[in-house]
């Protein structure tokens, strides 16, 4: 097994490039919400427009998933990363100078086209430039994006306030631009890496336990096995139950998170009668539960193998805080609900952590990354909507949450199926025989 190197050495705009974009990759969603009511101040923002924005995200992002993979093959991994920062920097300063609410549409989904980019492109990067260092590269990854969630709703409406919501939306600019000055230094000087894998024979992959399930530990730091990226590839995947579940478990997360953006704030107004400014800290307590897993999941899982005990404890708070908003929720509960709640955060680095170890080559893991985000994004389109629609009908929101519960709920076996220690050419081997 090979000896990690140190993590800055020879890769400190890599570093700098991958927290950059991972920032960039959450704190475009989460600045908008909190600042609706300053948008509405300024130009009608009608109900449909705000579903169809908050449905935006998962949509964008499943399509242009799937787009990734071969523009990825087409001008490499670098440069698409560039051209997905550059998008979502135009997207955001153009948001900011919408003036009305189909522009505000049209900028978003510009913005999140490039994010839907950004989310592919970040785990086959910290797996080819860091194949030594996952689990701290994916700490470090998702803490930033964890930052970049519950910063945004704290700093929104002040900014708002102070300088107009123009300047708040426009600001997180700043952050995607300055993301694609390391890719861009890396390209000029040569310094992108070509093939930092090492070359294996393919002998040298059947590294497996006893019982014959791969070693998460070995993949992150062993050699690796390079093989070329094609559409067969992806279409396989469509066969595997393993990475069907990696899509439901990261799906599932998704669901919960853009559920959670669109509409946590109106349903803790109306259940408990808090105000609003209460209402965008109760968003921004739901995104910083996920601070602390995303600092714990990475080296928990790629270590000690604690994928499905992870998954259980966010699937469980995840159904705690859903009952209490239900049943037993006040102004002064609701603090422990929404906390209890935000901990289904776990799902979301457990699943990019998945995505890494459950594949052995860059190539592989662009496939799965592309086929787990674009597959999950397109399940958790459909509940922002269905969110709103459920609660019109009803005129409350006790439908709206049940529908979460139960989504928590249909997900648990396929958290377990992909707890499986194996990665998705182990079972293709095992099924169809060489991949």
């Amino acid at each position: 097994m090979s000896t990690a190197a140190p993590l800055w050495r020879g890769r400190a705009l890599a570093v700098l490039g991958i927290l950059l974009c991972a920032f960039s990759l959450r704190s475009a969603v989460a600045s908008l919400s909190p600042v609706l009511d300053h948008i509405a101040a300024d130009f009608e923002l009608p109900t449909a427009v705000v579903g169809l924005i908050g449905t935006a995200p998962p949509v964008c992002f499943a399509v242009f998933g799937l787009c990734t993979p071969l523009l990825e093959r087409r001008f490499g991994i670098e440069r698409v990363t560039i051209i997905a920062l550059i998008v979502i920097a135009a997207g955001l300063v153009l948001r900011g100078l919408a003036f009305d609410a189909t522009g505000l549409l049209l900028t978003s989904a510009l913005v999140f086209a490039g994010i839907g980019m950004g989310n592919i492109l970040v785990p086959p990067l910290v797996k080819k430039y860091f194949p030594d260092r996952i689990g701290m590269m994916l700490t470090l990854y998702t803490t930033a994006m964890a930052l970049s969630t519950f910063l945004p709703p704290l700093v929104a409406v002040p900014v708002a306030d102070a300088a107009g919501w123009r300047a708040s939306l426009g600001l997180w600019g700043v952050f995607a631009l300055a993301g694609a000055v390391p890719w861009i230094l890396m390209l000029v000087s040569g310094r992108a890496a070509s093939q930092p894998e090492p070359v294996a024979q393919p002998e040298t992959v059947a590294r497996t336990s006893p019982a014959g399930f791969s070693d998460p530990a070995e993949l992150a730091t062993g050699p690796i096995v390079v093989a070329p990226a094609d559409s067969q590839v992806f279409f396989r995947l469509l066969r595997l139950p393993l990475a069907w579940a990696i899509a439901v478990v990261f799906g599932t997360s998704s669901t919960m998170a853009y559920v959670s953006f669109a509409w946590l704030p109106a349903i803790v107004t109306d259940t408990t009668g808090v105000s609003a400014t209460v209402a965008g800290l109760l968003l921004s307590l739901f995104a910083i539960m996920g601070l602390p897993a995303s600092l714990l999941v990475p080296t928990l899982v790629v270590r000690f193998q604690a994928t499905r005990t992870l998954f259980l404890v966010a699937v469980g708070c995840g159904l705690v805080g859903v009952t209490g908003l239900l049943f037993w929720s006040d102004a002064v509960t609701v603090w422990l609900w929404v906390a209890l709640f935000g901990l289904v955060g776990i799902l979301f680095p457990l699943a990019l952590v998945l995505i890494s170890i459950r594949a052995r080559t860059t190539q592989s893991a662009v496939a799965l990354s592309s086929f787990v985000q674009s597959t999950g994004y397109i399940f958790a389109a459909v509940f922002p909507l269905l969110v709103g629609v459920l609660h019109e009908a009803t005129t409350g929101w006790t439908v709206p949450l049940i529908v979460l519960a139960g989504v928590l709920v249909i997900a648990i076996p396929f958290g377990v199926i992909a707890g499986r220690r194996r990665t998705i050419e182990d079972e293709w081997e095992a099924r169809y025989g060489r991949w």
